[in-house]
């Protein structure tokens, strides 16, 4: 049983079970173990089963109890036949619990066993090291977010770059507000002002060169430079007539940018509304062109029917003042014209049955084609269908690949794969010579059973021919007599003897089950789990009286 706990203890830790590595039998697991174990394994197996299933056992006796049931109720869902309830987990015995594991190892899908419900390849590494980040995460202590400093710096640089965004977005519009069009008249003032502001918040004068970020009226100053005289006296005029006195102070000085800024915004709304409203009338406009066109096709398609018309009338006026001979000339036609349709026909007739029965041809031709082709198809779409199969299963298994190559590469390399091999076959060479030796001593029971019941008929023949002639000749000799005496004595006795080596030998088979019976008991732990339940009993009592408690107070 140790090979058998060993590949079942590897197995469960595969799937997520936390087993210390002083656990090296069944025998050593304990109650939580054993839940924690089902629990992991059930998840593998049929996650709908094990929805609500906790992992570890409960502190209060009744929800012990209750997930006890829970566990065996699963169990028994996935398929598992044998004896299992509450008492299965909570006081368990060891033949009971490896049947059990081994069962719902033996579930575990093939091709995730090895890695149980855990996506496969690099993802395993991935999500371990997601769940180490976030469990070092959760190890730091929570602090208030302005006690953070880091996530404080972000957030300054956060609205810093959201104050340049909306910055950029308002140099913008300004810019498309500040363009000139021709259908605008006595906007020029605004127009300037717009530029002007435009101006001043991107930092570039109305010539090439680039200039630094400063105030309005430090571009206008700088700006004077690269004029032309007469254009520089006049900025140099307007900058005066702007700059402010020295007398003035700086809050007068925002307060005049203010007014100017609130005042462009006005003029920008205003030019924005006006927008609007051409804009709408240019829809009305397109729409009423729209149904202009549509009548003037309409009409166009009407003139040409009552033109076709007219001229069909006109040539009826022509032929009325010799209408006898146009009549005439229109039954010769006419009957010219059937005459053909005849002839026309009957030549029609003979070319319509060979064609006839070149498209019946044809047409089974085409039919059979078209099986052909959807046989074909049918055949196409099933490759494609098998090629999709392979592709994924060939997914698959790289994924597995990758898994396992990581695994290996994870796993501890001072221990060898010959060694566990050479412990296979050595466990598979004593199976056989198991094997080998109950099937000799099976023979030799056979061969056994065989010569007694040999010798027991034997016996029997014998004695029944010598009780045959002793009693002949003790009819005659006093002797004898005594002699057939003493050979019914001796075969009685013989037959109680033989009979008591066979009760001898039913009490020996009796005693040696006995023994495995006491061995079974013992590896279910009778003792240790009937004090257990005591414990368990005084718990629930107290829980009891606790519960009682609480509600005679309330």
């Amino acid at each position: 049983m140790e090979e058998v706990d060993r590949i079942l203890i590897h197995s469960l830790r595969q799937v997520g079970t936390d087993i210390d590595e002083d656990v090296q039998s069944v025998k050593q697991f304990t109650s939580e173990l054993i839940v924690e174990a089902v629990v992991r394994c059930l998840r593998v197996i049929d996650p709908s089963v094990s929805n609500g299933l906790s992992h570890s056992l409960p502190p209060g006796m009744s929800a012990r109890f209750r997930l006890g049931m829970s566990l065996a109720q699963a169990c028994q869902d996935v398929g598992f036949k044998g004896e299992i309830g509450y008492q299965t987990f909570l006081y368990s015995n060891e033949p009971e619990i490896r049947s059990l594991l081994m069962f719902l190892v033996e579930k575990l899908p093939r091709e995730s066993a090895a890695a149980s419900d855990q996506p496969a390849g690099k993802s395993v590494v991935l999500q371990k090291a997601i769940a180490a980040q976030i469990k070092a995460q959760l190890s730091v202590p929570w602090l208030p977010p302005s006690c953070r400093l880091p996530i404080h710096r972000k957030t300054q640089d956060y609205r810093a770059r959201k104050k340049g965004r909306l910055q950029k977005r308002i140099e913008e519009q300004l810019r498309v507000a500040a363009q000139p069009r021709p259908d605008t008249h006595g906007a020029t003032r605004s127009t300037s002002d717009l530029t002007e502001l435009l101006q001043s918040f991107s930092g570039v004068s109305s010539g090439r060169d680039v200039l630094t970020k400063g105030t309005r009226f430090t571009h206008t100053e700088k700006f004077t430079f690269t004029e032309e005289p007469e254009k520089a006296a006049q900025q140099m005029a307007a900058a005066a007539s702007a700059l402010p006195s020295s007398h003035q102070s700086e809050e007068d000085l925002k307060a005049l940018q203010e007014a100017e800024l609130s005042s462009l915004q006005q003029q920008l709304q205003q030019l924005s509304v006006q927008m609007e409203e051409v804009g709408g009338d240019i829809k009305l406009l397109t729409v009423s062109i729209q149904q202009v066109s549509d009548e003037v096709n309409q009409r166009e398609v009407s003139n040409a029917e009552k033109e076709n018309s007219v001229k069909m009338k006109n040539q009826t006026i022509d032929l009325l003042p010799d209408a006898e001979n146009n009549l005439l000339k229109l039954q010769s036609v006419v009957e010219a014209s059937s005459k053909r349709v005849v002839n026309l026909a009957s030549q029609w007739e003979k070319h319509r049955v060979p064609l006839i029965d070149e498209h019946r041809r044809l047409k089974e031709l085409c039919s059979n084609r078209e099986f052909e082709s959807s046989r074909k198809l049918t055949e196409i779409k099933g490759l494609h269908e098998k090629i999709r199969q392979s592709a994924e299963e060939a997914k698959k298994k790289e994924s597995l690949y990758k898994q396992l190559l990581t695994e290996y590469e994870t796993l501890s390399k001072d221990v060898c794969r010959s060694a566990y091999t050479m412990r296979i076959l050595e466990i598979v060479g004593n199976i056989k010579k198991q094997k080998e030796e109950i099937t000799k001593i099976l023979s030799d029971t056979k061969e056994l059973q065989k010569e007694i019941n040999g010798l027991t008929g034997k016996l029997d023949r014998t004695f029944a021919v010598t009780d045959e002639l002793v009693f002949k000749d003790a009819k005659k000799d006093e002797s004898v007599r005594k002699s057939y005496k003493y050979l019914a004595a001796l075969h009685e006795n013989c037959t109680q003897l033989i009979q008591t080596i066979e009760d001898t030998g039913t009490i020996m088979r009796e005693i040696r089950d006995l023994e495995e019976q006491i061995e079974t008991e013992n590896g279910k732990r009778t003792v240790s789990n009937l004090e257990k339940i005591l414990e368990d009993y005084k718990a629930i009592r107290q829980e009891n009286s606790a519960l009682a408690a609480k509600i005679r107070e309330g």
